[in-house]
């Protein structure tokens, strides 16, 4: 049963509508649609939403994207959670925009928050939810890629790939992942 959704982001206003911050979008998204209640004191280096009458919190680690597992790591810790409890949710470049793809485990794919959060946990068994963001033509801008804003005629995608993300987590929260994952592995459009 998965007991925290974790987006994963970059903290600040100069990061808020960036691809990079597709996670903590979905994680806004889905605490709103639980109406869940936000924390007035961070936690575990996290914004944390607590969904009282769904027995989960909504995670946003404020330690940046490359440094998530150190959030992740302290989380697991504070409230007594195994890996197999926590649902990630983040960009990917591999994906084109307006995919999804529910994960039981896996490596980081290049993912330097996943990295990090292996590397804290000191495993690959969580289970992922990863969002298509697509990836730049020219690879040595990648950087700049993933945190710059989604273009204006991005924006319908955007939101409709976010709210079938909602989607499909509030079906991996209700029946668990094995009876998600052909809900969830999809193209949007």
């Amino acid at each position: 049963m998965i007991k925290a959704v974790i987006g994963l982001g970059n903290p600040g206003k100069t990061y808020e509508d960036t691809r990079h911050n597709i996670g903590f979008m979905v994680a806004d998204a889905l605490a709103s649609a639980l109406k869940c209640k936000k924390h007035k004191k961070e936690c575990c280096f996290s914004q944390i939403y607590e969904c009282k009458n769904q027995n989960l919190i909504i995670v946003k680690p404020q330690t940046y994207m490359n440094n998530s597992g150190i959030a992740v790591k302290n989380l697991l810790e504070e409230y007594n959670l195994e890996p197999s409890q926590i649902l990630v949710v983040y960009d990917d470049l591999d994906l084109p925009l307006g995919k999804i793809r529910l994960r039981k485990s896996g490596s980081s794919g290049g993912h330097r928050g996943i990295k990090s959060i292996i590397e804290n946990l000191k495993t690959e068994n969580f289970p992922r939810l990863k969002i298509g963001i697509g990836r730049p033509k020219n690879k040595k801008e990648v950087a700049q890629y993933v945190l710059s804003p989604f273009k204006k005629e991005e924006r319908l995608l955007v939101e409709k790939t976010i709210h079938s993300t909602v989607e499909c987590l509030l079906n991996v929260i209700k029946y668990g992942i094995e009876k998600s994952l052909n809900l969830c592995n999809k193209s949007i459009i």
